[in-house]
């Protein structure tokens, strides 16, 4: 039985788990709220139970675009306990939900202490990089309907459900499209029946057809994520 509703908090070892606890807090993670920005110093690593945080690049004209998902299989800001001195990215809450928190400087001195734990870490670290490598191929090489299958897809494993609280605009920001494009596209998928759309929310109706609509980027991030994350040992 699960013990908890963090899918990388539940795979780590029992020895490495007994590390973190008495030490996680809870927290609510509100939809806009920055984590951290590019840069900056991680002073907290968050562990999400339910919602969605995007890991983006801005570029100086304030444009954003998501290079990484991440939800409750992951965590965020977990480079600074393996030694990173800032964030590569900002760090913005995409989808409400729930989280535990941990100070940065106890979970690197967990990880110190723990080679198994410093191992998990950094597969997840292994998969942010894969997620960005495959967002920039995604990016370039295929349609904004097909990315947008796509990361409604990813959103859906993420959070667990299959209604989400999502802005048109807000889409277009991390696809790094127009809102307009955004609105056209939807449109669409909403007239064909696999989405159903109304203002701030969008419900996913036709599972299977949305996967088939999708670019093989999803596929790819999903075993990447089973082969990284989805196979510890959790004696």
């Amino acid at each position: 039985m699960s013990q908890f509703p963090n899918s990388f908090l539940d795979s780590l070892k029992s020895a490495d788990r007994s590390l973190l606890p008495t030490s996680l807090k809870p927290i609510e993670l509100q939809q806009g709220t920055v984590l951290f920005e590019t840069g900056s110093e991680i002073e907290k690593i968050y562990f999400p139970y339910g919602g969605v945080v995007s890991l983006v690049a801005q570029l100086a004209g304030g444009e954003m675009i998501e290079c990484a998902m991440i939800g409750r299989d992951g965590l965020v800001g977990g480079a600074v306990a393996l030694g990173a001195v800032a964030s590569l990215f900002k760090a913005i809450v995409q989808i409400s939900g729930s989280a535990a928190v941990i100070d940065a400087e106890r979970l690197r001195s967990a990880a110190d202490k723990s080679a198994t734990l410093r191992v998990m870490l950094f597969r997840h670290e292994q998969l942010i990089l894969a997620q960005t490598q495959q967002s920039a191929a995604c990016n370039a090489a295929h349609t904004v309907e097909a990315r947008l299958s796509r990361w409604l897809l990813r959103c859906r494993d993420l959070q667990g459900s299959d209604d989400l609280k999502l802005t048109q605009e807000f889409l277009a920001q991390m696809l790094g499209v127009r809102r307009t494009s955004v609105s056209l596209v939807a449109t669409t998928l909403q007239n064909a029946g696999l989405i159903r759309y109304s203002r701030g929310n969008i419900r996913i109706l036709d599972l299977g057809r949305l996967q088939a609509a999708a670019c093989e980027c999803y596929e790819t991030v999903r075993v990447q994520t089973e082969r990284l994350l989805g196979r510890a040992d959790r004696r």
